[in-house]
């Protein structure tokens, strides 16, 4: 199946549960921290400049936001998480729309859960990261930021990310520079597998 990744357009922007697109089509959602570089991976990885918003100050993505990609499936940008520049009544807004999102498991095809390479995953990110696993669904971790690390970090700080969130040998995790590109064909080529079985 080929996927124009270049008919890619903006849906919705879901503030509650009854906005969450119900259509059939796979949805395959991007989680990360607020400064982790999640919108810039997603622009990468459809070779794009500025569709998913990168903004300056993290924390922009506050809602779920849905983009068609070429009619064939939805890739989801879920809120960033652990960003502390926002009132508390705003992370529990957050919070909730997250709970209500993975509380159906129904909706959701693949998870991609993105990372910084150069530290150890957070307590918000194994949080994250059990909510994926405890959907069922299939789960990719990318590990971003690569362009930042040492040729001789690398191969140590992946480690530190398979054993601080406990990956067996099975689950995949794709070290990615959304700065110079790196990892984008790997990261392709699994959501392309992943919707297509």
């Amino acid at each position: 199946m080929g996927v124009n990744l270049q008919k890619a357009e903006f849906i919705r922007s879901a503030v509650s549960p009854n906005s969450f697109i119900q259509d059939g089509l796979p949805q395959v959602a991007f989680a990360g921290r607020s400064n982790v570089g999640k919108s810039s991976v997603i622009n990468r990885l459809l070779n794009r400049k500025n569709f998913a918003r990168v903004g300056a100050s993290p924390g922009k993505t506050v809602h779920v936001n849905y983009f068609d990609i070429d009619k064939t499936f939805y890739l989801v940008d879920l809120p960033g998480y652990g960003y502390a520049k926002v009132s508390k009544s705003e992370r529990d807004r957050w919070g909730r729309l997250m709970e209500d999102y993975f509380a159906r498991p129904d909706l959701l095809t693949l998870g991609v859960m993105i990372v910084d390479s150069r530290h150890k995953p957070t307590a918000d990110d194994f949080t994250m990261f059990r909510w994926f696993r405890d959907t069922g669904c299939p789960l990719i971790i990318v590990a971003n930021k690569l362009d930042k690390l040492k040729k001789s970090e690398v191969a140590p700080n992946l480690q530190l990310i398979r054993d601080t969130l406990s990956l067996d040998s099975g689950d995949l995790l794709i070290p990615f520079s959304a700065e110079k590109g790196s990892g984008r064909e790997e990261l392709l080529a699994a959501i392309l597998q992943e919707i297509e079985e």
